[in-house]
């Protein structure tokens, strides 16, 4: 609706408009609760009992309720670890990632570059190519980098996407700024370091976001490349639990210490809401800048 300060005296809502708004208003509503409702089942289904969930009997509320599988997993020393691993990685990777990212993107985004075309072909060829699953296990094996953190933080540490985001939006930053500060005696990592990046704060908070749920979230990685439990992501860990829901001799179910029926009924709703809890937590802090970052990164002024 229209402010009522910056309304002119007189002036009121056509019929039109206001059927649009409500209209809108509804469509808005049903499709927060259409985004909500697998969410909240899920939620619901990991405190509920296992006949329950079978039944088919659990929607937005859990149905005999039940923490078991919580408990289970949650009370193992290798879940903790592994928990700590995913967060060691995410940090890791993510500042890896951005500090790569950021310079790359920064120098792309000078027109005067020599060289500047190849540079961005090479980065835009591997968006469309690359040399396939097995070539890489050979290649991270031969660099000394299996069963190491650097297999699961090195790999992707630029994503072409969100390094052509960054260099549109490095590219309609004010010229003059630069040239200021080349005036003042500033060189290249001073004017990066000191007027770039802190102008770019709207970009780099949605960059970390995109990469740290990418980390986050990663269990493929860790899967080919670390064969020792005590270095898996927490993803990894869930993953074998949910493995263990089809066979008793998988790991992962003995580790956790529950039954088949248990972990067949529960471990998948635990598994989700387990793994998005510290992104829930984090994205509250970021989201007012995520929409202008992508936004100003992805229109050429």
């Amino acid at each position: 609706m229209i402010n009522e300060k910056l309304r002119p005296a007189g002036v009121r809502d056509s019929g039109s408009y206001r059927a649009f708004t409500v209209l809108n208003t509804i469509l808005l509503i049903l499709l927060c609760v259409v985004m909500l409702y697998p969410f909240v089942t899920v939620l619901a289904q990991s405190f509920s009992s296992a006949g329950a969930i079978k039944a088919g009997q659990v929607s937005f509320w859990p149905v005999g309720f039940n923490v078991d599988t919580y408990i289970a997993v949650m009370s193992n020393g290798t879940f903790w670890r592994n928990y700590a691993n995913t967060v060691l990685y995410t940090a890791v990777g993510t500042a890896i990632a951005m500090t790569l990212t950021t310079t790359y993107a920064y120098v792309l985004s000078k027109q005067h570059l020599k060289g500047r075309g190849v540079l961005i072909g090479i980065a835009v060829f591997t968006m469309f190519f690359n040399g396939g699953l097995v070539p890489n296990y050979v290649l991270i094996s031969a660099l000394g980098m299996k069963n190491t953190m650097w297999a699961i933080v090195l790999p992707g540490a630029i994503s072409v996407f969100n390094l052509l985001v960054m260099k549109a939006f490095f590219e309609n930053l004010p010229k003059d700024l630069e040239e200021a500060a080349q005036i003042d005696g500033l060189g290249w990592f001073g004017i990066f370091l000191r007027i770039v990046l802190p102008l770019s704060k709207a970009v780099l908070a949605t960059m970390i976001l995109f990469y740290s749920v990418a980390f986050w979230n990663d269990w493929f990685a860790a899967f080919l490349y670390l064969d020792k439990q005590e270095l898996f992501p927490v993803t990894l860990f869930l993953r074998n639990l949910i493995a263990g829901a089809s066979t008793t001799a998988s790991e992962g179910a003995a580790a956790a210490g529950t039954t088949t029926a248990m972990v067949s009924s529960n471990i998948q709703a635990v598994t989700m809401i387990l793994t998005i809890i510290p992104i829930l937590c984090i994205y509250p802090f970021v989201q007012r800048y995520f929409v202008s970052g992508v936004m100003l990164g992805s229109i050429k002024g």
